[in-house]
């Protein structure tokens, strides 16, 4: 059991899974700290007040002595959303992107002519294919077997009347030569 449990610690699966959540949960903190210190801030210089919309729309309603139903903090995790979602947009994907872009060009001439080449062989190899299973019509074929076999019944019978009449000449000669004929 025990040997189990460390041959599942050791794949590769659970460390690369480990790694990701480590590096995602630091990862998580540059965003949330550029979200909040950079982003926010500026947001609240735009809108002249705090960009913190916690209090903005509280709703109580008559006859509840509860708390108040605050509409501004679902618009402040919006808010936040939004920005985090524009931040990892900025920071991550765009850049990846044109890095991925780059290497395609360089690489790019590489793969387009490999791949010419293998498509260039895969055609080739079907029509090999199509030539060696090529689907025969079912008439013609047994049509062309029925020609065989009676080919082979007339030549059976040329011989058999070849032998006859070779019989037929020798047992002539034969009677001659005794003075039956």
């Amino acid at each position: 059991m025990i040997k189990g449990f460390v041959d599942f610690i050791k794949q590769g699966n659970v460390v690369d899974l480990a790694v990701a959540v480590v590096l995602g949960t630091a990862f998580g903190a540059v965003i949330n700290a550029l979200v909040e210190n950079v982003l926010m801030p500026l947001i609240g210089q735009l809108l002249a007040q705090d960009p913190d919309f916690d209090n903005l729309f509280a709703v109580t309603l008559p006859g509840f002595d509860g708390p108040p139903m605050r509409f501004g903090v679902l618009l402040t995790a919006l808010v936040n959303f939004l920005l985090i979602a524009a931040a990892i947009y900025l920071v991550v994907i765009l850049p990846m992107n044109k890095f991925i872009a780059a290497r395609q060009a360089l690489l790019g001439q590489a793969e387009e002519i490999a791949e010419e080449e293998n498509i260039t062989l895969l055609k080739e190899i079907r029509d090999q294919l199509r030539v060696q299973t090529e689907v025969v019509n079912p008439a013609a074929f047994a049509a062309a077997i029925e020609n065989e076999r009676l080919l082979e019944e007339q030549r059976a019978q040329a011989e058999a009347a070849s032998a006859a009449q070779g019989r037929s000449r020798l047992g002539r000669a034969r009677n001659m030569l005794w003075g039956k004929d």
